[in-house]
């Protein structure tokens, strides 16, 4: 049964590269055509394969439901809170996960700093788009046109002297962001904060929420927080596999 279902399973990669006729699907598993045919009748009963009328087999629309279903169902919260409470354990800074909705970027989880000396921030609360580390990293994903046209609405607050001025910086500042796949905010929001941000990706490389880990200069500098990033990074791609798919989610520690 197992010889099977991996039979099965081993042709939706390759009608993934186009459509596909009987013997093309037979000598690709190595089987003879009556067994590759009860498969693909199979599949086909299911909706995951489609017979075509010149009798070539591509995927079907049931496949792509039951993929955008499971899209939609996801919870990039729920699979990245685990890896954010050990990045937390393991640094003691503030972690949090964001996300753009809507033309803001929202705090949508954070795990608190260890110590006494922390940064404000809230679940659900918008931040400060124009310096925000994980802001950088959602937006520099948006197609150039989309970014263009969002720069230009923007207001620019002077928080600190080190804030984005006006729309040529962010999008000059984005477009190093898109090129070297992190974000840092230093001292752009608050003068005493600082940060550090990687991308969360989905199955299809695009940015769908950003993490970042964010420390006072009194408890660590700038250049010890930008340390991290390596770290930042791992945890980021860790949760962009187990998000996409690509990888297979930690075991549960025992209780």
């Amino acid at each position: 049964m197992s010889q099977t279902v991996d039979r099965a399973l081993s042709i939706l990669p390759l009608l993934a590269e186009g459509p596909a006729d009987l013997g093309q699907v037979a000598d690709r598993l190595g089987v003879h055509k009556s067994t590759a045919l009860r498969l693909l009748r199979t599949l086909h009963e299911h909706g995951m394969v489609y017979r075509q009328a010149d009798q070539h087999y591509r995927l079907g629309a049931r496949l792509f439901a039951l993929a955008q279903e499971a899209m939609e169902n996801l919870d990039v919260r729920e699979i990245a809170h685990p890896h954010l409470v050990r990045l937390n354990e393991t640094c003691g800074h503030t972690v949090h996960l964001a996300v753009h909705e809507e033309n803001e970027v929202l705090y949508i989880d954070k795990v608190e700093s260890r110590y006494p000396v922390r940064m404000y921030s809230r679940i659900g609360k918008p931040v400060a788009i124009t310096v925000a580390a994980v802001a950088k990293l959602l937006l520099a994903d948006l197609p150039e046109h989309e970014r263009r046209a969002l720069a230009e609405k923007l207001d620019y607050p002077m928080y600190t002297s080190r804030s984005t001025p006006h729309a040529a910086a962010f999008l000059q500042e984005l477009a190093k962001v898109r090129e070297q796949g992190w974000a840092t905010d230093l001292g752009g929001h608050e003068e005493s904060i600082n940060c550090v941000a990687a991308p969360i990706r989905g199955a299809d490389g695009k940015v769908v929420a950003a993490m970042s880990v964010s420390a006072p200069n009194v408890v660590v500098t700038a250049d010890e927080l930008l340390t991290l990033l390596p770290l930042v990074r791992r945890t980021a791609d860790a949760v962009s596999g187990e998000y996409s798919g690509r990888t297979p989610a930690a075991p549960a520690e025992p209780q």
